[in-house]
């Protein structure tokens, strides 16, 4: 039998990079000690979800070189959404149907978030925080998370693609 083994990617360390500091930046406790994001399986994904989108969006280019690696970066979220649902108990069976469902949010969730900030739309940039975020339940916690959305996203327009590529981003100082 022939593996079939895949090519390395060249981006490889880099992506890495960047979907460890995506992640380490969706774990901080002021998100869920402050700002009232739910300390769960749910409430991390949907961290997770949305510095990936915002990150995403800073990456957003026609370059096929920034294309692959956005689309590397995406593959890593997806796969490491699986091992995490292994990694509680999910059953192999049951895992397709999770994974569907958590693309299906979080294209929603980048989709709403992009359009949004592109119309610079503060309303409806509150109102997909507090769905997609709170489930509709708090309005002040997705103000909250709103000022910070929008700070991040300044900053990391400050951040140039070609540096984001080389593993190197930062989400600015403190929440």
């Amino acid at each position: 039998m022939i593996w079939p083994f895949k090519k390395k990617s060249v981006n490889e360390e880099h992506v890495l990079s960047i979907y460890n500091a995506i992640v380490a930046q969706s774990r901080q406790v002021p998100f869920y000690r402050d700002m009232s994001v739910p300390d769960s399986v749910t409430g991390r994904f949907d961290m997770i979800s949305l510095h990936m989108c915002l990150v995403l969006r800073q990456l957003r280019s026609d370059d096929k070189n920034v294309k692959q690696f956005t689309q590397e970066l995406f593959d890593l979220f997806f796969k490491d959404m699986d091992s995490s649902l292994r990694e509680i108990g999910v059953s192999d069976v049951a895992i397709p149907k999770k994974i569907q469902k958590m693309g299906s949010l979080f294209y929603g969730l980048l989709g709403k978030l992009s359009n949004a900030l592109d119309d610079k739309d503060e309303e409806a940039l509150i109102e997909v925080i507090n769905n997609n975020i709170y489930d509709g339940s708090s309005q002040e916690n997705a103000l909250t998370m709103t000022k910070y959305v929008n700070k991040t996203v300044s900053y990391l327009k400050k951040q140039n693609q070609e540096n984001i590529m080389l593993g190197q981003i930062s989400f600015g100082e403190g929440l």
